[in-house]
């Protein structure tokens, strides 16, 4: 593993996979959800036979089209990282983490390239049964394509089904279904998708009430809200189910990331969950005995329903989780920090001196390492952390960002909602605030997903894999200031391919779509 690393170098590390991957879920999601979106329609058409519902279809396959194809690029720039910027990471669990990978370029990314061209360009070419088969396909491969992804970020946060090499330094996998079906994977790819979901819909619904201000195109703009609105509210129902869940993983498996969700530093027993809250910016250590919040509203005991399902469990806080010594529900005590520090120190030293006496052929002192080394592997990642201060994550940002996601999420079900009830009354056609709130509503879609991935990803630093990595061990021996250029050029390209993508979206949206362009 590196030492002594320059933190510059991690900083602008961690920047540019940010960077990289947050340009990238600008495009991923608006994929699941307008594909699904378009299939329906196509259904629609192929049950029907109206030609309208063709032609709505095709103008929204037109717009995903155009997503898919700039959200490839940032994708494949995104996976390349890992081998450029992460090499440590790459070597110490590529035989795991590339699994998934893997799966996903040979399977889902395949089985989309054979069908979007059949979907894209086979419409008088094949029958509507297997034209409407291939477009289902292409969807179901790009759902599969974030299967598969999940999956593997899911590991990073839980990793299971794995057990570590002594001899190659390299984790292994013992278990495939362990990892791809373990029970953070299956809810983080739910959870994933729904907020693609939403996003699709809150476009459509968006884009259709654009037309209804405009005054044109209104069939084809009131066919799409029915559509959009009750598949958005579907979504964001199952959304509540997907957010518990998660909720409840978190708390199982990354508990310090529940707390710096909670702004908790003091836990109990019925800790009570934080509705609204403003944190003060005077704490600045968990140290000092500043009270975490300026003010703060909370449903009571709501957070230990959430996280053990029992109003009264006890939920440790972050101050707890650093100086241990709680019992947990399992019924053992946890560990400390410190403690924890140590017993990682003591898995390092033992993997060396492992090695050492496998080269002496020392088959003794090998075989006690070796016992030493799998005694304390789970807590081998802390044994790089020289301050516990280190292992809280960003509390501010995991806080405020995780209610920016619940509170967006809640506006979006009434949005949904008013306009399904607007639209069974006739009144939508009229109710211009409602179509200018549906407007503006698309970027909180992407802020609500944006804001779902800082809360995975801020709130479990500094692991790279929860316990058994951290960031800063995780990096390639790369100059900072080359990091630092690849950053901005990537900054630059990636404004460039999304204002070329907003640019070509606005321009097909004008056109709309042709053979409806004289009605309403």
């Amino acid at each position: 593993m590196i030492e002594n690393i320059d933190t510059s170098l991690i900083d602008w590390s961690r920047a540019q996979f940010a960077l990289t991957a947050m340009y990238h879920w600008l495009f991923v999601p608006l994929t699941l959800g307008l594909g699904v979106i378009q299939a329906i329609m196509e259904t629609i058409y192929y049950r029907t036979g109206n030609e309208a519902w063709k032609k709505t279809a095709q103008f929204w396959m037109k717009l995903f089209g155009i997503n898919f194809a700039i959200g490839v690029a940032t994708g494949l720039i995104l996976e390349f990282e890992f081998g450029t910027n992460w090499s440590n990471y790459s070597w110490f669990v590529g035989d795991i983490f590339g699994a998934p990978l893997a799966i996903e370029g040979i399977l889902a990314f395949f089985m989309e390239a054979t069908f979007i061209a059949v979907m894209f360009f086979g419409w008088e070419k094949v029958s509507k049964r297997f034209h409407l088969a291939s477009t289902w396909l292409t969807i179901v491969g790009a759902t599969l394509s974030a299967l598969w992804i999940l999956i593997a970020n899911a590991w990073m946060q839980y990793p299971a089904g794995m057990h570590f090499n002594p001899d190659t330094v390299r984790n292994e996998m013992f278990d495939f279904w362990a990892v791809a079906l373990s029970p953070v994977a299956i809810n983080k790819f739910f959870h994933t998708v729904l907020s693609g979901w939403i996003v699709g819909a809150l476009f459509v619904l968006g884009i259709s009430c654009w037309y209804l201000l405009k005054r044109r195109n209104t069939i084809f703009a009131l066919s799409s809200i029915k559509v959009s609105a009750l598949f958005g509210l579907v979504a964001s129902i199952l959304i509540l189910w997907t957010g518990d869940g998660s909720a409840y993983q978190v708390a199982q498996k990354q508990p310090m990331k529940l707390a710096a969700m909670e702004g908790l530093y003091q836990g109990g027993n019925g800790v009570g969950l934080v509705g609204v809250g403003v944190l003060n910016p005077a704490k600045t250590s968990y140290l000092d005995k500043q009270n975490a919040f300026i003010f703060d509203i909370k449903f009571p005991k709501l957070l230990s329903f959430l996280a053990e399902r029992d109003m009264n469990a006890y939920v440790p806080g972050i101050v707890d989780l650093i100086e241990g010594g709680y019992t947990t529900n399992e019924g053992t005590v946890a560990l400390s920090a410190k403690e924890k520090i140590e017993k990682g120190k003591t898995a390092i030293k033992a993997l060396a001196d492992y090695r050492k006496a496998v080269k002496d052929k020392d088959i003794e002192a090998a075989r006690q390492y070796r016992a030493t080394l799998e005694e304390n592997f789970p807590y081998f990642g802390y044994g790089y952390i020289k301050d516990p201060a280190e292992l809280i994550p960003h509390v501010g940002l995991t806080f405020y960002s995780f209610r920016v996601m619940v509170i967006l999420g809640g506006f979006f079900i009434l949005l949904f909602i008013i306009a399904l009830i607007w639209d069974k009354k006739g009144k939508i056609a009229t109710a211009r605030w409602l179509q200018y709130t549906a407007l503006w509503s698309i970027p909180l879609g992407y802020i609500a997903g944006q804001a779902g991935w800082i809360v995975a990803e801020v709130g479990r630093q500094p692991w790279a894999i929860q316990d058994i990595l951290p960031t800063s061990a995780s990096i390639s021996k790369l100059n900072p200031s080359s990091v630092q250029t690849t950053f901005y050029m990537f900054l630059i390209l990636f404004t460039i391919l999304l204002i070329a993508e907003i640019g070509i979206m606005v321009k097909a949206i004008k056109k709309g779509p042709e053979e409806l362009k004289t009605e309403g």
